[in-house]
């Protein structure tokens, strides 16, 4: 069964989607690529997200080359600005690149990626504007800690943030200290990049971890499964692993019929223990 979030508007944001950073980098892996985005919608994974950064545009691209031949009122399609893009003079030509790239005509959210020299509020103001005019229907930020997050809210219409990307898998739990709780009490989605750890390129062997292969095995699962399940069991919580093979993507997508028992949530709080201390925000 699909899993949802609700979003501030209204909007119900599927908790697992697809990400695409470093897609549309290679021509020799186009045809590849295409396939695999065609699949996942094809597979009810609606969820796509992308940054204007990714490949500076080609990922978009890409994106707007596999969805052309399905409905785009059930895609949910997310992009970033580039802070330097943020202000109100420069972010509606970035989106409007994005929508371009993308084929489409409007984005069901929009964030800004990181933190920059643009002040919050006229990010948020040129975000609100964007909704207004029908270009795009949430915004969010990405990489954003509790500091940010608190002073984001204190701009007007700041508390309309909707979503909050940050990297999050079971062995980079920083968040689940103080952003994570935040999040969840204000209503916000914690759209977690990097869940699966990209294999073994962020330093740990994460899918072949015991404890996970253990919890896999008794549910006939795999160990990727196990470890989205972790996280779309928090009811704010969405993952977008990305893939470039399709096997592995339709091995994930059957995460959302992987149900963890308590057991299984202690051995993994027990060998991935959320952290007793304020820890900085990771970024990759």
């Amino acid at each position: 069964m699909k899993k949802y979030f609700k979003l501030k508007s209204g909007d119900e944001m599927p908790k697992l989607g697809i990400g695409t950073w470093h897609m549309g980098e290679n021509k020799k892996e186009e045809e590849n690529e295409l396939e695999v985005i065609k699949t996942a919608i094809r597979n009810g994974c609606t969820l796509i997200d992308t940054a204007e950064m990714y490949g500076e545009g080609r990922s978009e691209t890409l994106i707007g080359k596999a969805i052309k031949e399905f409905d785009r009122k059930k895609l949910f399609l997310v992009s970033k600005v580039y802070p330097h893009n943020a202000s109100k003079a420069k972010l509606f030509k970035s989106l409007e690149d994005s929508m371009n790239r993308l084929q489409v005509d409007y984005l069901d959210a929009y964030l800004l990626h990181w933190r920059g020299g643009v002040p919050l509020s006229e990010t948020v103001e040129a975000m609100e504007r964007a909704i207004d005019e029908g270009l795009i229907k949430n915004w969010g930020v990405s990489n954003f800690d509790v500091d940010d997050m608190e002073e984001l809210s204190e701009c007007e219409n700041g508390s309309h943030c909707s979503i909050n990307q940050v990297l999050y898998h079971l062995a980079s739990r920083g968040v689940d200290y103080d952003l994570a709780p935040w999040l969840e009490k204000n209503r916000i989605a914690l759209m977690a990049y990097c869940p699966l750890a990209q294999g073994k390129n962020l330093g740990f062997d994460l899918l072949n971890h015991r404890t996970l292969l253990n919890i896999a095995k008794k549910h006939g699962a795999s160990s990727s499964q196990i470890a989205l399940s972790f996280i779309m069991r928090f009811d704010n919580r969405v993952a977008i692993p990305k893939s470039s093979k399709k096997e592995h993507l339709l091995d994930n997508l059957r995460a959302e019929s992987v149900e963890l028992d308590q057991e299984d949530i202690a051995l993994l709080n027990k060998d991935f223990s959320p952290p007793q201390r304020k820890k900085p925000l990771d970024i990759v």
